[in-house]
């Protein structure tokens, strides 16, 4: 065991884990149950650890940490991705903890969502605080007590990053549409700006290679309807893909309507794939095959994530596929 902290310095709850060799919020529950739930084995180590350490409790920070208004705020840029559906995961969460929901959505980037988080802070109207967009909080001088999540699925420009550019239904759609006797394959590209464009035109790339099948190229579109028509526009006669996967329902709009002003029929001379499940898809004529994005998910783990840190518990983190493919009437066999 470690030598006895000094009595200049109070050991950490942190310190205790590591000693122990447990999370420090197996400890935290150890401090506020007693020990009950945990292992036998389990509180053994911690009672050592806390009797080796002479570790006490700091009640005052606690008793700040677990203050009661019973309100989280949620950070929302004013242009945002769907902010609708993970607003909706976020506050749903929050209410079954038993919470209020403020939401709040500053002008300006990440730098005006720090400073309204730090007036959030000094007025202590929250318990914690929630940003689904990127917040600069480098060089802030936030009270000790304040509990901030930031979720980092999305860039200050609300671009999709991490699990969010995760280009898996692109292989999937390919693959199956291989299965049906396709071909040849063409994708109309969201704005390359966007890392969840990019991966999605390099899973497409990788795919068709991979598979052994005929690419007629990546379109440079912009999740627009319009760059899906152009795209369709600029296919030579005699070339035609049996598939067209699309970056997004927007663009798979637009390659409908391309399709038809060509007079190709869909499924029949063309499969069109898109991206987003908008609530349009199934009312289209075909209606559209496309790739459902758990946005609920996101903003739910996001508010475990801060219910977890004020209630010094382990986040109950949903484990649900964050990607769910929809086959609908616009892919089909090769006719």
């Amino acid at each position: 065991m470690a030598e006895r902290m000094s009595a200049e310095r109070r050991p950490t709850i942190l310190e205790v884990a590591r000693l122990a060799g447990v999370s420090h919020q197996t400890v935290s529950r150890f401090l506020r149950f007693n020990g009950d739930g945990l292992k036998p084995a389990t509180r053994e180590r911690v009672t050592a650890a806390i009797e080796e350490l002479n570790y006490r409790p700091n009640l005052v920070a606690r008793s700040m940490r677990t203050r009661v208004t019973g309100r989280v705020a949620v950070l929302m840029p004013a242009l945002a991705y769907n902010p609708a559906r993970m607003l909706a995961g976020a506050t749903q969460k929050a209410h079954e903890a038993g919470y209020t929901v403020e939401v709040i959505s500053p002008e300006g980037g990440a730098a005006s969502r720090a400073e309204r988080i730090l007036e959030l802070s000094d007025t202590r109207q929250v318990d914690g605080i929630l940003s689904l967009a990127a917040v600069d909080l480098a060089d802030r001088d936030l009270p000790t007590d304040t509990v901030v999540v930031v979720s980092s699925s999305f860039d200050d420009e609300m671009r999709g990053t991490g699990e969010l550019t995760d280009a898996t239904p692109v292989v999937e759609f390919i693959e199956r549409l291989a299965e049906l006797g396709h071909r040849r394959f063409y994708h109309v590209a969201g704005d390359a700006g966007f890392p969840s464009a990019r991966a999605r035109a390099a899973a497409f790339t990788e795919s068709v290679e991979r598979l052994g099948l005929e690419s007629l190229g990546v379109y440079a579109g912009d999740w627009s309807g319009e760059s899906g028509v152009a795209a369709v526009r600029a296919i030579r006669a005699g070339t035609e893909p049996t598939a067209i996967i699309a970056a997004n329902d927007v663009a798979a709009a637009g390659v409908m309507r391309g399709a038809a002003e060509r007079g190709w029929s869909i499924p029949g001379d063309i499969s069109v794939t898109g991206w987003d499940n908008n609530p349009m898809d199934p009312f289209l004529s075909p209606s559209l095959t496309t790739v459902d994005v758990n946005l609920e998910r996101i903003g739910g783990n996001a508010m475990a994530r801060l219910i977890g840190l004020l209630r010094d518990e382990e986040a109950e983190i949903s484990d649900v596929p964050l990607n769910h493919i929809i086959w609908r009437e616009s892919t089909g066999p090769v006719s």
